[in-house]
């Protein structure tokens, strides 16, 4: 989890926190390319737009330049690897199939496809360390179901990609090494050998050479005999040599790097349909978070409908009746049963302006979320301060503004139901993966009560877990005995 408190702006109500520090934890695993717009993050702006700006300052010759070293140690380390990885391969390989026959080849070939498949994922990680996309590895197997002892050493034959992982690591990719990792010794060795040539050619004896390359250049494309300093020519011709190759040189480490992750993208990396696939699941997995937090929040609505409202119509009934019974024979009495009836429709008049608030509050439509989230804070009966990177007036889609307002609301009715503390804070920050152009709307609360909170079953945090992940979002409890609490949602923009 990321430990960085992101740049926020207090908001409501007064009260330090002094008990309680900046959450430590937030949904979702760290991602050290977020970027927070923080105030200057404009209504409507576009998530990707910050990730296209640093794309932009990375690009250009000097941006090839600056992936030279990285990618002059992935090439130099690839055929010593791809050679490596093709000898051990090719030997259980061949050892496997032929000793199949007494059944000890079985096991032997099932070892030769766990180590092609680490010399795979060895490349996969190179790549990524030397620059290139991420390649997202395959599903070896089905996430959710038992692996058994069987089913784990013998799926690797049925699996179609430990057949590509070795084909990669036993063909494919030595032939390919030893092209790049020649063409790189050879243009790295010619431009520092061109650029030196000055220096160290006045060391080495002439022993009487007669035959120069630069007066041969020289007469050939001239059609002259010249006469010019031999070695000098020499020296010039090597330089000049030396500047092209070095000034092409960037050109060449990317286009090499380039051809390896194009080839491990292809052989390596996960198919389309395992995408979908998870796609698919992960949407099926939402839905049904969704109609469970759905039925959940029905559930609750007539709950406090029938304990609440429903209750004090009743009363009201009861006590205008009998008012209209007493209305001729006492008017004192009856106009008390009638005052009492007053207030009693006041009372229902207030508890429904209360649970309309958990749906859609006025001031959640008119002024915006921070807005409507800085009036729940001043509701609140434990002190909670708001604090947030997001700039008065910004404005999200009404779903997701009711989404994250409800989320809130709730927060703040476990505070004060449950929690024990004294005081709170309540964080929003929007923030923007670098590397997808995805934003993320967090809310988090932290406080210093007694903390024990869970998401069990029946439990409010998991209705809540439940709605969170419905809106394919993360939501987190983080809450020891004894305190304090940290519980975070992050939602898709």
């Amino acid at each position: 989890m990321s430990t960085d408190t992101p740049p926020v702006r207090a908001a409501t109500t007064s009260g330090t926190l002094d008990a309680v520090s900046t959450p430590d934890i937030r949904p979702g695993d760290a991602r050290p390319g977020d970027v927070r717009p923080g105030d200057a993050q404009p209504a409507g702006a576009r998530p990707a737009d910050a990730s296209a700006a640093s794309t932009v300052t990375r690009r250009g010759y000097g941006g090839l330049w600056r992936g030279v070293p990285r990618e002059l140690g992935f090439l130099l380390l690839t055929m010593p690897i791809a050679i490596i990885g093709m000898s051990v391969g090719l030997t259980l390989f061949w050892t496997g199939v032929g000793t199949i026959v007494i059944y000890v080849g079985l096991f032997v070939l099932i070892a030769a496809f766990y180590v092609v498949r680490a010399f795979g994922t060895l490349e996969i990680v190179r790549l990524r360390w030397a620059g290139r996309p991420p390649i997202t590895e395959p599903q070896w197997s089905e996430p959710g179901t038992p692996q058994p002892f069987w089913r784990a050493m013998f799926g690797p034959f049925v699996n179609g990609h430990y057949w590509l992982y070795l084909l990669h690591t036993l063909i494919i990719n030595p032939i390919v090494s030893i092209v790049s990792w020649t063409l790189t010794i050879v243009w790295t060795s010619v431009a520092l050998g061109g650029l030196t040539a000055w220096f160290w050619e006045r060391f080495t004896p002439d022993n009487g050479r007669d035959i120069y390359l630069s007066r041969v250049v020289v007469d050939w494309v001239f059609g002259i005999h010249s006469t010019f300093d031999p070695r000098a020519g020499d020296a010039i011709l090597e330089l000049i040599v030396g500047v092209i190759f070095a000034v092409t040189l960037p050109f060449i480490t990317r286009g090499l790097t380039s051809l390896h992750g194009v080839i491990a993208l292809g052989m390596l990396g996960a198919w389309r349909s395992e995408a979908l696939q998870r796609e698919v699941a992960d949407l099926s997995a939402s839905r049904g978070a969704a109609v469970v937090a759905e039925d959940q929040a029905l559930r609750r609505l007539e709950r406090d409908l029938h304990d609440g409202p429903q209750q004090r119509l009743v009363r009201l009934q009861m006590d205008i009746a009998a008012a209209e019974r007493k209305l001729s024979d006492d008017p004192d009495a009856a106009r008390a049963i009638l005052a009492e009836a007053g207030q009693q429709a006041h009372d229902t008049l207030e508890e429904l302006r209360a649970l309309s608030r958990g749906f859609a509050p006025p001031i959640l439509q008119d002024r915006g979320l921070v807005a409507a989230v800085d009036s729940l804070a001043a509701r609140s009966p434990i002190p909670l301060r708001v604090e947030s990177s997001l700039q008065q007036g910004t404005r999200f889609s009404p779903e997701l503004e009711r989404s994250v307002y409800f989320v809130a609301a709730e927060l703040s009715a476990n505070l004060a139901k449950h929690s024990g503390a004294t005081e709170a804070r309540l964080f929003l920050d929007r923030t923007v993966d670098q590397a997808t152009g995805a934003a993320w709307l967090s809310v988090w609360l932290t406080d210093n009560g007694t903390g024990g909170a869970s998401k069990l079953a029946g439990h409010g945090l998991a209705g809540l877990d439940e709605r969170v992940r419905g809106l394919r979002g993360e939501f987190v409890v983080d809450s020891p005995v004894g305190g304090p609490t940290r519980i975070g949602a992050r939602i898709p923009v």
